[in-house]
């Protein structure tokens, strides 16, 4: 097999110097060359990791998910890239399927996805609604660009995607209290694209929408077989989609003013 085509790994960082010290050794010695897309105000020591660690470091100002993102792409030269967050880890599996796969890769193909599986409360999870959280982060030069809702970015595609099998692990959650602060502001983000595309909150969905979450997760997704994250996991969604919805209707009733904070920082 030929040498696989150079890649290019970029992130967009917040105050991450407890973590992304991981993500960055996963990746370095592989990578030829390495971006890091850091907030204006960092001052946690993160971008001297970073150099440390043979990245090249952009301090810029909050753009949203999307902005940054696509500033950190912008910034990569290798004809293969690959977005990462600072609290992911590639694993030597998917080191090498990465590899072998953008080495074999047709001109047909534009991207690749592949599973994320987290870590929480001293385990990895594997059902549920978590898992395989397959995600697009792996795109070759001039074919993919960021777009998708705010916060939730996505790499819109042009060409095939291939689908890989090797995990990236994630270390998104580091406590129950970390999970549950991400709760306000995604809804925040939820209310201001509804109100954006003229979506309702009727009372079918305050009623039914958060017990199917549930079940969905729970029962019919497998979340039951990671025992007591598992559990928790499924309440905790069915909680954020009772509250995302209750917030939209609380606005349309004039309950409540339109939300002005949405995600700032990285997840």
């Amino acid at each position: 097999m030929s040498p696989s085509p150079p890649i290019s790994v970029y992130f967009v960082s917040g105050a991450e110097a407890h973590r992304i010290g991981a993500a960055l050794d996963s990746v370095r010695g592989w990578a030829a060359e390495i971006v890091v897309i850091l907030q204006q105000d960092v001052a946690d020591g993160t971008e001297e990791l970073a150099l440390s660690r043979g990245a090249r470091v952009y301090r810029e100002p909050w753009k949203g998910f999307v902005g940054q993102k696509a500033s950190g792409l912008a910034k990569t030269t290798s004809e293969w890239t690959l977005n990462l967050d600072a609290d992911e880890v590639v694993t030597p599996e998917l080191k090498e399927e990465i590899a072998r796969a953008i080495a074999a890769a047709g001109p047909e193909t534009g991207a690749f996805s592949f599973p994320r599986c987290t870590w929480f409360l001293g385990r990895w999870i594997r059902h549920g609604d978590w898992y395989p959280d397959r995600v697009i982060r792996l795109a070759r030069r001039g074919r993919a660009h960021w777009g998708g809702e705010e916060p939730h970015a996505q790499l819109q595609v042009d060409g095939r995607i291939g689908r890989l099998r090797s995990d990236l692990l994630h270390y998104s959650n580091e406590s129950i209290d970390r999970q549950v602060t991400k709760i306000a502001p995604y809804s925040t983000a939820f209310v201001q694209a509804s109100l954006r595309t003229g979506r309702r909150a009727s009372w079918v969905d305050l009623l039914f929408r958060p017990r199917w979450r549930f079940l969905r997760g729970y029962i019919f997704k497998g979340g039951f077989l990671d025992g007591l994250p598992g559990y928790y996991i499924a309440w905790a969604n069915a909680f954020t989609v009772a509250t995302r919805y209750t917030k939209l209707r609380a606005v349309d009733e004039g309950l409540e003013s339109v939300p002005d904070q949405a995600p700032r920082t990285p997840r």
